[in-house]
């Protein structure tokens, strides 16, 4: 059996410590084996152990639930021997990274297990697009992971002054978030980069064209994914990466790379949501009444702070969007709540036509 002292050897670099020890102590009685996953690919996996890097089958944790499913970054129990080797169980996930599927069931697809950091990359080459980044942010922090916003391919902008403001828009649209403008090509804003997500796991995320492959080969040092050019046309990238990849950063850390998204769905993101806008949540605490709409109710304070230049109608346009989102995702799993989004519907209805009643009563 692999001593304690050769697994921490070999398995710290990706993460492991005295916790993940601890979860796994039961299964080391079973003459199992510990692991990270650094990849997955149909119903395989590719797993880094004391032993060197394994393949095994996923077969035994394939519920029907497909929030269970093992996936990369998860650390697992697998087989110390035998052909075909078999993942026996996951060990329980700190933070999961989480998205809705294009289906019409909607069903949760985990992207990223046992994420510290998510590094949101967002390319320059194209028109920033703020609503996409709040909507990222508002899945990355529902994951229990610290997002990093970064705005990938400044090169392309020559003037200081237009990409500082291009940072600050940004910065506005995500409180309490760190964003870096950075080139993979010139080596700036690296470092800074490098120094954020140095420490535990980061996963990296954006569409297509965003330039997360080449971020991934400058953070690693060297080319271990690879790059195709964006199209002239729209800026819009390739799929180049297929599958969610586990990389181990030479000045520390772990790295996961996934394949560019080009839907992003929310899943009972509904905390996340609150924190892109604290702002709003904030300012929604004050308004005379507890359910509030904040369209046209009197003592409104979100209202007022649109009035007031302090909160603008685009930020307040993109929390109704994706509140109504998430509401409607939840509401397909939860049979009461769909009862309570239709009364509230029907209530609307009901004032809306009353106060154009009113309205056309004053004008005759």
């Amino acid at each position: 059996m692999t001593s304690s002292s050769a697994v921490y050897s070999a398995l710290a670099p990706y993460g492991w410590d005295d916790d993940w020890a601890r979860a796994f102590a039961p299964y080391a009685t079973e003459g199992l084996l510990p692991g990270r996953v650094v990849r997955v690919d149909r119903g395989q996996c590719d797993i880094v152990t004391a032993d060197g890097t394994v393949r095994a089958d996923t077969a035994f944790v394939t519920p029907h639930d497909p929030l269970r499913v093992v996936c990369t970054g998860d650390w697992v129990a697998v087989d110390a021997g035998g052909n075909p080797r078999y993942v026996r169980v996951y060990l329980p996930r700190r933070t999961a990274f989480v998205r809705s599927t294009s289906s019409k069931r909607s069903d949760g697809q985990i992207l990223a297990a046992n994420v510290d950091h998510a590094v949101i990359a967002v390319s320059l080459a194209v028109e920033l697009d703020l609503g996409r980044v709040e909507r990222f942010l508002a899945l990355a922090w529902e994951s229990g992971a610290q997002p990093v916003v970064v705005l990938t391919k400044a090169d392309l902008v020559t003037d200081p002054v237009t990409l500082a403001h291009l940072v600050q828009d940004v910065e506005h649209s995500a409180p309490g978030v760190p964003v870096l403008g950075v080139s993979a090509h010139a080596g700036d804003g690296l470092d800074v980069l490098r120094a954020l997500v140095g420490e535990g796991t980061c996963v990296l995320l954006g569409q297509s064209g965003a330039g997360k492959s080449t971020l991934a080969n400058a953070l690693v040092g060297e080319d271990v994914m690879d790059v195709r050019a964006a199209r002239d046309v729209d800026g819009k990238g390739r799929h180049t990466t297929t599958t969610r990849n586990l990389l181990v950063l030479p000045g520390g850390g772990v790295l996961i790379d996934t394949p560019g998204l080009r839907g992003v769905g929310l899943y009972d993101a509904g905390s996340g949501v609150g924190q892109v806008f604290a702002e709003i949540e904030e300012l929604a605490g004050r308004c005379r009444f507890h359910d509030c709409a904040h369209e046209s109710e009197p003592g409104c304070a979100v209202r007022s702070a649109v009035d007031g230049g302090e909160l603008s109608v685009r930020r307040l346009e993109s929390y109704r969007k994706l509140l109504r989102e998430n509401q409607w995702i939840v509401a397909k799993t939860d049979a009461r709540l769909r009862a309570e989004i239709r009364r509230d519907w029907k209530r609307k209805g009901v004032d809306g036509r009353a106060a154009l009643r009113a309205k056309q009563g004053r004008w005759t």
